[in-house]
């Protein structure tokens, strides 16, 4: 076996998408159904399509220069590789579904929070399953620094939080379990 086949299967994350050694994999209800629906479009529908065209490369004779066997094959790795770390992430998914904690005005995951850094214009941040996270969506983390510094805090606190550029301020303005 290639040494690039045995490596972690972990090896598909960033350092941000990386668990934390014995973490829980915390995910939304709404993350788990769009890792599972990759995972399925993977394994029915792209990998068969990969391997006819593979098998039709590999007719063609000669594969030491053979494009499209070539680009198969390594195509046909990543949705491999790919098919192994959504297996893993399911298997240690531990589904939390915000609407469980109702009216709580203290942040815990899945919680949708409104704060002001400083006196800048309002955030709204949602803290979601390491999978999910999307800044440009207002979606972080639950491992996060902030969402860390967030977390058991509730709707009217202040905090200070430290980042690279210095010590800010945190108004917690509001906090909602809204369907993620």
């Amino acid at each position: 076996m290639r040494e690039a086949e045995t490596e972690d299967d972990d090896e598909d994350a960033s350092p941000s998408l990386k668990l934390p050694p014995g973490g829980k994999n915390y995910i939304t209800p709404g993350g788990y159904a769009r890792l599972l629906a990759e995972q399925e479009e993977l394994i029915r529908n792209e990998r068969p399509r990969v391997v006819e065209i593979v098998a039709w490369a590999a007719s063609n004779g000669d594969r030491s220069e053979n494009g499209d066997y070539l680009y198969g094959k390594k195509r046909l790795r990543e949705i491999d590789r790919r098919i192994r770390f959504l297996n893993k992430r399911l298997e240690n998914a531990q589904v939390a579904d915000p609407l469980a904690q109702g009216e709580n005005d203290q942040i815990f995951f899945g919680a949708t929070v409104t704060l002001r850094f400083d006196d800048e214009p309002e955030q709204t941040f949602a803290i979601v399953g390491i999978d999910e996270a999307d800044a440009a969506r207002g979606r972080i983390s639950w491992i996060s620094p902030l969402a860390r510094a967030l977390i058991k805090a509730r709707a009217g606190d202040s905090l200070c939080f430290k980042t690279p550029a210095g010590i800010r301020n945190i108004d917690i303005l509001s906090v909602r379990y809204l369907p993620l």
